[in-house]
């Protein structure tokens, strides 16, 4: 028997890629018509330089040391998306992933300015800070009914305020960002293993990076093959069907929210751990990161391979509208832009219905026209078959 061949389309993985391409492609022209209106001379310029990113450099060392850097942002974006994945695939919003990074922003860095501890250390706290930030989030969604998403937001000032206070005990006394772990605790930088000098000797590259894509895919294991990820899928799905199974609804419920702010937290120790930021701690807005993280895990078609990808691509465009020409437009154009694409990533999934529906009517309509093709097959049979008769 003649196996049926199954639409590309109806592929996960293509419609996936294909949904995420539109919308990249949608935002970039939106972005461009908007640099039309404001200045028609430079936009052509100015769109192509936020796409280059790096790129704009002539020189092959300059343009590896600034792929650096933007590798050095998008490790912990990569982990903010995996937090915001994990608990979606678990049934959950997890919007708490700003607060969550911010918790382990602070418990890194204290660990690290205030206790002098190794980086090791500052990383395994900044997990743990994260992880029982979300694991309150759990309880109450567990026990108490309470939506996550409230919680969350909640928690997410909560976190800020607490941190900014937490850390001005180790600032600098001149300014409101925190003391260097350079000057102050190297031995809390996470170690580079030579991987700085693929990048022309850019400092801040670290383990980080390669860590990150291991966590991404250590969690698409645990996901698709493991009981743990099938009980955990299986309680947001349906968590009175789970619990009838003899699955632990409420503890699978904490327990995801908690590995899921223990992504986040990890993503700000592997950012200030590397000392290419410092904390202000006067800022009065959550950091755009944990926010972003939900754009990245939509945009890579909620699969923690494709979350790879799709952080890398958002702090890629991030960064390259840094080397717009500022005489020409204002400084938050490269913001703007990146914004509209952002936006746009919580379209993937509607574009995979779109084109899941689209698929579906077109089977129909062939259904129905193999179907009227066999009627009128079987009607000339039986009337050949009675006029032979005849």
């Amino acid at each position: 028997m003649k196996r049926e061949k199954t639409p590309l389309l109806r592929n996960g993985a293509v419609q996936s890629l294909l949904a995420s391409l539109l919308c990249v492609l949608i935002g970039l022209l939106v972005g461009y018509v908007v640099l039309l209106v404001i200045n028609p001379a430079g936009a052509g310029e100015a769109i192509v330089t936020i796409v280059k990113n790096f790129m704009t450099y002539s020189k092959p060392s300059a343009q590896l040391k600034y792929l650096g850097s933007t590798l050095v942002k998008t490790a912990p974006l990569l982990m903010c998306s995996l937090s915001v994945l994990f608990a979606y695939k678990v049934g959950l919003f997890n919007i708490g992933a700003a607060g969550q990074y911010v918790v382990g922003a602070g418990a890194s860095l204290y660990c690290a300015l205030a206790w002098g501890m190794p980086w090791y250390v500052c990383l395994l706290a900044a997990i743990v800070a994260g992880a029982a930030l979300g694991a309150i989030s759990g309880l109450l969604k567990a026990y108490c009914n309470v939506n996550e998403v409230i919680s969350c937001i909640m928690l997410n000032w909560i976190s800020l305020y607490l941190v900014n206070m937490l850390l001005s005990l180790v600032k600098e006394s001149a300014s409101p960002y925190t003391m260097t772990l350079s000057s102050t605790n190297p031995g809390a930088i996470l170690p580079s293993m030579g991987l700085e000098k693929l990048f022309n000797d850019n400092k801040y590259v670290t383990i980080a990076i390669p860590l990150a894509i291991l966590v991404a895919i250590l969690i698409w294991v645990l996901l698709e093959k493991t009981k743990l990820g099938y009980e955990l899928k299986a309680t947001g799905c349906n968590k009175f069907a789970a619990k009838y199974c003899g699955m632990k609804e409420k503890k699978n419920l904490i327990l995801t929210m908690a590995i899921a702010g223990g992504l986040a937290g990890m993503g700000a120790a592997m950012l200030f751990l590397t000392g290419f930021e410092q904390w202000q701690c006067t800022q009065s807005s959550v950091p755009a990161m944990g926010f972003n993280g939900i754009a990245a895990a939509f945009l890579g078609g909620l699969s923690p391979i494709g979350t790879i990808l799709s952080s890398y691509f958002i702090q890629h465009i991030t960064n390259g509208g840094a080397y717009v020409d500022k005489t020409m437009y204002s400084a938050q154009i490269s913001d703007f832009i990146s914004a509209l694409i952002i936006y746009l990533c919580s379209f993937v999934l509607f574009f995979k219905q779109f084109m899941s529906s689209r698929v579906a009517r077109k089977e129909e309509r062939e259904r129905e026209r193999l179907a009227a093709q066999e009627a009128a097959a079987a009607q000339t049979d039986a009337a050949n078959g009675e006029g032979g008769g005849k």
